[in-house]
């Protein structure tokens, strides 16, 4: 059974920082690029970061120089990394792994930056 299971979500006041996992089970992790998303309220679901199966990384302009995505293959998890928040950067956040023709969401964990 396929799982993307997202956590390290939270409050935190604007500058704070903030880091991301998401666990994965049920496929080959290794193969996947990985990637994070995003949806704040009335916005469409927008790319924040993601990594290839190789470790290559990209970044929306709005997050780069402050977030970092990586990943640990032995453990079969994703993490982004936040610092200095920005009560823009409140939403959900969500992992995705593709690979082919196979697409497999999280549930999300919410983000709020507020003071």
């Amino acid at each position: 059974q396929v799982q993307l299971v997202e956590s390290g979500g939270g409050l935190v006041q604007p500058g704070g920082s903030l880091r991301l996992s998401c666990a994965a089970s049920g496929f080959t992790f290794s193969y996947y690029a990985m990637t994070w998303y995003r949806q704040a309220p009335g916005k469409e679901r927008e790319l924040v970061a993601a990594i290839s199966s190789g470790g290559r990384t990209n970044y929306a302009a709005s997050v780069t120089g402050r977030f970092t995505i990586s990943r640990d293959n032995a453990k079969n998890t994703l993490y982004l990394q936040m610092n200095n928040l920005k009560p823009e950067d409140t939403a959900v956040y969500y992992c995705n792994a593709q690979w082919r023709q196979n697409d497999f969401w999280g549930q999300g964990t919410q983000v709020t930056v507020s003071s």
